[in-house]
């Protein structure tokens, strides 16, 4: 019988490439993964809504998300009328049965109103059925106050997949998100949010807002001087996305097809 005898060198050396190789399995297996990812992300089957669109014009548009309260709407509205200025509010089904006169006022002021679902879910997590449950609720509500169906809809905490995006899609409606997001509801002060909206809106941008934010009043004066300072036309939303023929980039911005 033989015995062998290892050497501390041998078995050092060993113990080296052991662990080399479970390094090179671990880096393998994440690349996989990442690459998975990355494909996921990339493929041509991802859906993805609205962010901004692909314009030569200086125009964008800025929206007030509507869920939790009214206190300064009655503000906002008298702000934007001062600035000659029209925009998207999306409103929750909760908040339309709770404040019916102030959806009145704010189509009546000539602002776009939008579906923010009705009950403010995760809708990702949502089956068709449901989806569409959630999005013709508050557009029936909508339709009796105003008179006109919302198009444009904005998933509930930016919260989305493709199920979402084509249910949507198919009962008439664009799924719109966001490029430049204020912040305000962090409640940081009015100057962040001036800064950071001034700074980071480009041509076709869209900027969210929140109608019952610490600061709207405070903050949304300064916003519009400074965006119409440096030549920008607000508009609705629905006035600044292209309803047909276009593509979108993989950061959800709209593209002409030419």
């Amino acid at each position: 019988m033989r015995i062998y005898v290892f050497s501390k060198r041998t078995i050092a050396i060993s113990l080296i490439i052991i662990l080399m190789m479970l390094i090179l399995i671990l880096f393998l297996t994440s690349f996989d993964r990442g690459l998975a990812s990355m494909v996921a992300v990339f493929s041509p089957e991802r859906k993805l809504p609205i962010y901004s669109v692909e314009t030569e014009e200086k125009k964008i548009a800025i929206s007030f998300d509507a869920a939790w309260g009214d206190e300064f709407t009655d503000d906002i509205l008298d702000t934007l009328d001062k600035y000659d200025v029209k925009t998207t509010f999306f409103l929750v089904g909760f908040w339309v049965d709770k404040y019916p006169d102030m959806v009145k006022k704010i189509h009546s002021r000539g602002h776009e109103i939008g579906n923010h679902s009705s009950t403010h879910p995760h809708m990702s997590k949502l089956s068709r059925e449901q989806i569409i449950n959630e999005l013709q609720t508050t557009e029936k509500k909508i339709e009796a106050i105003i008179g006109e169906r919302p198009t444009v809809f904005r998933p509930p905490f930016g919260d989305y997949n493709n199920l979402l995006i084509t249910t949507a899609d198919e009962i008439g409606y664009y799924t719109i998100q966001w490029d430049v997001d204020s912040l305000d509801w962090k409640e940081m002060g009015v100057n962040p949010v001036v800064d950071r909206v001034s700074r980071n809106v480009k041509n076709g941008s869209i900027v969210l807002f929140h109608n019952n934010a610490k600061y709207v009043a405070e903050y949304l004066p300064l916003v519009l001087e400074r965006l119409q300072q440096q030549g920008y036309q607000i508009v609705p939303i629905s006035e600044l996305i292209m309803k047909d023929d276009y593509r979108m980039d993989p950061s959800g911005r709209q593209q002409p097809l030419n």
